[in-house]
């Protein structure tokens, strides 16, 4: 039987709450009705929609306990509080402060959630562990993932997100991390902070939250590096790390060699002046250095450094996120598809288009690109989109699908010869494929969650792969 995450009497204590209802005992903690699992204790929340309107269906699914701030809202086991969010916010205080686990706070402009991903497999790997859902890395999701905090956990790794200056320090100061690491500076929520410096100033909240004798770990080559150490150096950071390419580093790179099929690689690893083999079976010659990262972070947590490589060869792509997939069309036609879709920004376009550069399509076959416009960049967003015409080029790509708006800066820089294909939305996108694509093309597929090519990576997956006709 699965120990009890929260009792009536501790979620009431820790949130103030008002119990009506006692003698229950929650296993988990949900916001959303479609995921709640039986036991767990649902949150009703307000956002895009009232989280009380699905209060009674949430006890009608399993739920041991409702949490709500209108005691009107349903019949049953209930907590109710003056502010929900709040309330979470206090279970997720609760949990840390009872918790032994050591704990490791990940942000970053690029590679946040796949750095987060590995370093999680490395702690499942070492005992008990805790780690943030998805992409939980915002005002909900971190204090979510913290009322999860089982107390047996030996260890926990947090993903922080932010679009605007203070967002980090609030979540830091909520995880109050052992270990906190950025992952990289680069052009990504440009239009609510204006610059780079900025951007590495608000990812560098993060060191803020640290515990007295904590390690930050930063990125070595990123040419910002000298702020965020000055960060470090103002924060309560006993110690720090830093990991990449550049010499000197205290987990370095020393060498990755790409498979031919550009599928994962080989290379060699100094960790804190141990030289050690590794391999990924990831796509990207960057994602050597996210795994320098993650080692770093594992190191500084007190794993064994060997044991997190051995896990880190372990690893596979995740959908939208690098994941590869055959699919065939319905007149046959048989496509090789990249899906990068989860997200994207100059800095992560670029990689991916290194990634694509390094795998080779049948003779007779091309690299196509189907790229949805990048957002939040700014002033200066056109020109940003433009300068990815140079690594398109060189990457071997022979088409590019642009998808929204912002594509037309990036499909008028596109030099001669390189097929440029407009498309107002990803519907259109879809339907543009379909028409140009050739039998056995390699199709990338990127671009800001909000431009919709997800939606295109999502339909090649299904059963008919025909084109969507409706958005």
């Amino acid at each position: 039987m699965t120990a009890p995450l929260w009792t009536a009497a501790d979620a009431a204590l820790v949130t103030g709450g008002r119990l009506m209802g006692e003698g229950w005992a929650a296993t988990g903690v949900s916001i959303d009705t479609r995921t709640l699992q039986p036991g767990d204790l649902f949150v009703a929340l307000k956002d895009a929609r009232d989280g009380h309107e699905f209060a009674q269906a949430a006890l009608a699914k399993g739920a041991s306990a409702v949490l709500i701030s209108r005691a009107d809202s349903c019949d049953g086991p209930r907590l109710v509080v003056g502010d929900t969010l709040e309330a979470l916010r206090a279970l997720g205080q609760g949990a840390r402060l009872r918790s032994g686990a050591r704990r490791i706070g990940v942000t970053g402009s690029v590679g946040k959630t796949s750095v987060k991903e590995a370093i999680a497999a490395v702690l499942r790997a070492a005992g008990p562990a805790h780690w943030s859902v998805a992409s939980y890395n915002n005002h909900w999701g971190v204090p979510l993932t913290l009322a999860r905090l089982p107390q047996a956990a030996r260890a926990a790794v947090f993903e922080m997100g932010m679009n605007h200056a203070g967002e980090i320090a609030a979540l830091t100061a909520q995880v109050r991390p052992h270990v906190a690491l950025i992952t990289r500076i680069a052009p990504a929520h440009l239009e609510n902070l204006g610059s780079l410096e900025a951007i590495a100033d608000a990812k560098a909240e993060i060191f803020s939250g640290l515990e007295m004798d904590g390690v930050a770990v930063i990125p070595a080559d990123d040419a910002l590096a000298p702020r965020l150490r000055l960060a470090v150096n103002a924060s309560r950071a006993a110690f720090l790390f830093d990991f990449g390419l550049a010499r000197g580093a205290a987990v370095r790179v020393l060498s990755y060699a790409p498979d031919a099929d550009g599928e994962g690689g080989s290379g060699e690893m100094d960790v804190a002046g141990k030289v050690m083999a590794f391999r990924l079976n990831l796509p990207g010659a960057h994602q050597a250095v996210n795994a320098a990262g993650a080692a770093a972070a594992a190191f500084a947590a007190g794993i064994d450094p060997q044991m997190a490589l051995d896990v880190l060869e372990t690893l596979a792509p995740q959908a939208g996120r690098g994941a590869r997939f055959d699919v065939h069309l319905p007149d046959g036609r048989a496509l090789s598809v990249i899906d990068d879709s989860y997200n994207a920004n100059p800095a992560s376009m670029r990689a991916a288009f290194a990634s694509l550069s390094a795998r080779t399509p049948p003779r007779g076959a091309r690299r196509i690109a189907v790229l949805g416009e990048m957002l939040e960049l700014g002033p200066d967003s056109a020109a940003l989109h433009a300068a990815l015409a140079g690594p398109l080029a060189d990457a071997g790509v022979e088409a590019v699908i642009g998808v929204g708006r912002g594509m037309h800066a990036l499909l008028e820089a596109l030099p001669p010869g390189l097929q440029a294909v407009h498309a107002v939305d990803w519907n259109a996108g879809a339907q543009q494929l379909h028409a140009l694509a050739r039998d056995g093309d390699l199709v990338l597929i990127k671009g800001s969650n909000a431009s919709g090519v997800h939606r295109i990576a999502a339909a090649l997956k299904s059963a008919h792969a025909g084109a969507p006709t409706q958005a």
